[in-house]
């Protein structure tokens, strides 16, 4: 998929996403209970950037338990990203939190962030070149040393392993209430419209785009995320 077709995909779906995926809550609050512990050391008036940040999940929970740090919102979805706004109204954090509806290269490269999250979002650039012009683009709107916490879906698709792990993370969506026919576009789509690599692929595309040696940090299934620190010399 295009960006143009991502962008509609995910406005069709902004409506009942929350809704789809809420029995799957579990794995974003490990993940977002790791983001604490990841950012611990940032300042009290850190700036944090969200790329793709969808209806907000991981910025409402960063707003709640840091009330001094202030937040860039960035999604191309102008419907998850109102769901994102209604999100920051009912926790009373909209005055901490600027809102870009648009991709990352559309938003100025000030150096000034202290951290960056980015979850779930690199794996729908399908290019390897591109991927890492991705990464170069945060790089260039973190401060020196700034931290990404990122997540993809990974693994080697030509492994046993993906097999068994596709296996159980299709079992797990269709706990969700995926429906079946739901389910037949994922298996399609992760064939085709996402860039499943192998985990220590992605970090060197991380690294490629002016990270120091990024750091695993959770799995879940066959999600991955990584921790690395922008380089004194990022592109």
């Amino acid at each position: 998929m295009n960006q143009d077709e991502i962008k509609r995909l995910f406005d069709q779906q902004a409506a009942g996403y929350d809704a789809q995926w809420a029995r799957t809550q579990p794995i974003r609050d490990c993940l977002h209970l790791l983001l604490d512990s990841a950012f611990a050391t940032l300042p009290g008036d850190a700036r944090i950037l969200c790329i793709g940040v969808g209806t907000g999940a991981e910025l409402m929970h960063l707003a709640r338990n840091h009330p001094g740090w202030q937040f860039t919102a960035v999604e191309p979805s102008g419907a998850m990203l109102a769901i994102c706004r209604q999100a920051a109204d009912r926790e009373n954090v909209s005055a901490r939190c600027h809102f870009h509806e648009g991709y990352l290269e559309s938003l100025a490269a000030t150096g000034s962030f202290d951290a960056a999250t980015c979850l779930l979002v690199s794996q729908f650039i399908l290019d390897p070149a591109a991927r890492t012009g991705f990464f170069r683009e945060i790089a260039r709107r973190l401060a020196p040393g700034g931290i990404l916490a990122s997540s993809d879906l990974a693994s080697d698709v030509a492994s046993p392993a993906y097999d068994v792990l596709l296996r159980a993370w299709t079992n797990l969506m269709a706990a969700a209430d995926v429906p079946a026919e739901a389910m037949e576009r994922i298996r399609d789509a992760y064939a085709r419209d996402v860039g499943i690599l192998p985990p220590d692929r992605i970090a060197s595309i991380i690294a490629a785009g002016g990270f120091q040696p990024p750091v695993p940090f959770f799995q879940a299934g066959l999600i991955h995320g990584w921790l690395s620190r922008r380089g004194n010399h990022a592109p």
